[in-house]
């Protein structure tokens, strides 16, 4: 079947010499380019072969609604940037990790500032750790204009946790800017009353599988940890935020983005906090806990100068807190004040409202404060706009009411000795803002709010609800919230929840336990219709649907309260994207610091642009062997049988 050895061997016996030259010549060439291309394709490897960590998509598990809202990065075009603290130097060209720059200061300074970018640059920080000094004075990075396709990414080269900035950013007016898999470190003394990452009037910012903490070891440090100001299209995934002496995380007037798979702790006041004309964001599928006062509060308190048109009446819009587990928080676990269409729903709190000084509930639903600050100017300008709030410096107070917030199938558990001291809600009474301040007059708490399917234990059954009383909210009148319907369509100290280990984290149901006897219902959609006109406000998502729990588990419609409808888990698996770049890169794994279990997946980042999450076929070939090498080999031995029938005729002579 197949030619024997000295058949193969005679394979030119008989072929005229001239033609036997011909073939050799052509032989000859197809070596030669061969060889260019094989040395070619080497050396590029040689050069570009980098150990860069993959370029995650998102963190979540394919089964899990938190994949459709992560920030999709796409496929963008980069030219990395190398730096490395030890072993760099900022003379090199930064175009490889051999060829690294010494310090972000000079990477950052390589980026074009203040002109849209034609090319995108990803500055890649090699493993160990970034005093302060190697960063931008002061930490100022400002007016570097990245666009969806060119952006600028700051990303750890070897992984999450592999490399640490001892200092913090100011970010300002920059755009397209991404934080992927770095640590920010709190030294003894610094970051003083400021914030480790403070992001201004800036868009489309993203930070992913980041650590920002502001404890250095025996303070919290900063005032805010992660601070957000007049900015938009902000995404918080898959990272920790801790260690504040206020906040750790709080936005002031910021539209559209998510905070998701992350967890905000170690604070000295309340955790997060969503402000100032907030709107448009998902909050799911994170961990708050250890909070001085507050765990989650959509909307708090703003001066009337520092929100900008057209969110100008509410302190937060459209928000929708789902999915999250929060626990041991001194004050609420959850609180609206000055909100409008807030959801919180299938949320797990756990020794929560616990302050034994003050007093505090499970759950505040409040107005909101609003102040003019310092400049007069700027509150005239707002009011005049159709705004709410006062037109004199040093004037302000507890005057934004509430409209359309549904609480919907939480779990509120507070385990003995754990209790509120005064009553389960704090929901105030209507009052009489200040003339002059466009703030509708009465000013409710309660406006449409609707709190049903709850499943609350915590301290004695006759602790009072905390509403109908004459200076609260939720009187009898009220139709969608009085105390009769709280009774009815929630479970107020009637069964204790069986969670399977909460004192050690784990928060999933019992199976066939308590949370399944406990009745939820479906979340009803917003509206706009009643949403203020003096300057309008575009409408939000209506939809207030939550498919998947906290482990991606599909949702009954009959299923139990809280972030976990079983007690199954699922594990959680980076997706990739492939990045257009000037360099090819090898594969490198990488892993997720997440509560759920994780399995990781490795990408080669090519120069091409097409987005994909599984491995790209085999070329042609033999496992191992390219098709070049295999062509080659063949040629070569064509070539040297070639010169076999010119021996054998020299030998003839």
């Amino acid at each position: 079947m197949f030619p024997k050895t000295h058949e193969c061997l005679n394979f030119f016996e008989g072929v005229p010499a001239g033609l036997t030259s011909s073939i050799r010549a052509w032989t000859l060439i197809i070596l030669v380019v061969l060889v260019s291309v094989i040395a070619l394709k080497s050396g590029l490897a040689a050069v570009t072969s980098v150990q860069v960590s993959p370029f995650p998509s998102s963190g979540f598990n394919e089964a899990s609604s938190l994949t459709a809202q992560a920030y999709d990065i796409g496929s963008p075009s980069v030219r990395d940037v190398w730096v490395d603290p030890v072993g760099g130097d900022d003379g090199n060209s930064g175009d490889s990790r051999v060829q690294a720059l010494r310090s972000l200061l000079e990477a950052w300074g390589r980026v074009p500032s203040g002109a849209t970018l034609t090319t995108g640059y990803r500055i890649l920080l090699v493993a160990g750790d970034y005093p302060e000094s190697n960063l931008p004075a002061s930490g100022w990075m400002a007016s570097r204009w990245g666009t969806y396709q060119f952006p600028i990414i700051l990303q750890a080269a070897d992984g999450a946790h592999s490399a640490r900035l001892h200092g913090s950013l100011t970010i300002n007016d920059c755009h397209y800017l991404y934080i992927i898999n770095l640590d920010f470190v709190t030294d003894p003394g610094s970051a003083g009353g400021g914030n480790v990452v403070h992001v201004s009037s800036s868009d489309h910012i993203l930070i992913r599988g980041s650590k920002l903490d502001g404890f250095d070891g025996s303070v919290r440090a900063p005032q805010e940890t992660l601070k957000v100001n007049q900015a938009q299209y902000v995404y918080v995934e898959d990272s920790e935020i801790a260690g504040a002496f206020w906040f750790p995380l709080d936005f002031v007037a910021v539209q559209y983005g998510n905070i998701l798979n992350s967890s905000v702790h170690n604070a000295g006041e309340d955790c997060v906090v969503l402000k100032g004309g907030t709107a448009y964001f998902r909050i799911e599928g994170n961990e708050v806990y250890d909070c001085g006062a507050i765990g989650f509060s959509a909307g708090q308190g703003t001066g009337f100068e520092f929100m900008f048109s057209p969110w100008l009446h509410y302190e937060a819009y459209d928000l929708k807190f789902v999915n999250n587990v929060v626990h041991d928080a001194r004050n609420a676990g959850m609180a609206v004040r000055g909100g409008y269409n807030i959801l919180l729903a299938y949320n797990t709190l756990f020794r929560i409202g616990i302050d034994a000084d003050v007093g505090a509930p499970l759950l505040l639903v409040g107005r909101g404060s609003r102040s003019c600050d310092g400049d007069a100017a700027a509150c005239q300008s707002r009011l005049d706009a159709g705004g709410w709030g006062p037109r004199t410096v040093g004037e302000g107070g507890e005057w934004i009411p509430n409209r359309n917030v549904y609480v919907y199938n939480n779990i509120f558990y507070n385990p003995s000795p754990a209790r509120t001291m005064w009553s389960h809600l704090t929901i105030p009474g209507p009052i009489t803002p200040p003339p002059n301040t466009n703030i509708p007059s009465p000013s409710a708490s309660d406006a449409n709010l609707r709190i049903r399917g709850n499943m609350i234990w915590n301290g004695p059954s006759d602790l009072p609800l905390g509403v109908g009383d004459i200076d609260q909210g939720c009187q009898a009148s009220n139709p969608t919230c009085n105390p009769a319907q709280l009774v009815a369509d929630n479970a107020v100290n009637l069964i204790e929840p069986q969670l399977l280990d909460p004192a050690h984290g784990n928060f999933r149901p019992y199976p066939g336990g308590t949370l399944f006897m406990v009745a939820t219902y479906a979340i009803p959609d917003f509206g706009w219709d009643d949403a203020p006109t003096t300057p309008g406000v575009p409408p939000g998502t209506f939809s207030n649907s939550v498919p998947n729990d906290r482990d991606g588990n599909m949702r009954a419609p009959t299923g139990p309260p809280g972030a976990y409808a079983a007690i199954t888990t699922t594990s959680t698996t980076w997706s990739t994207t492939q990045v257009q770049t000037t360099t090819t890169d090898t594969q490198q794994q990488t892993t997720s610091s997440i509560s759920t279990s994780t399995s990781t997946m490795p990408t080669t980042s090519t120069t091409t642009a097409e987005s994909t999450s599984s491995a790209a076929p085999p070329g042609p070939g033999i496992p191992g062997f390219p098709i070049e090498a295999i062509v080659f080999g063949v040629v070569l031995g064509l070539f040297v049988l070639s010169f076999r029938p010119l021996r054998r005729r020299s030998q003839s002579k």
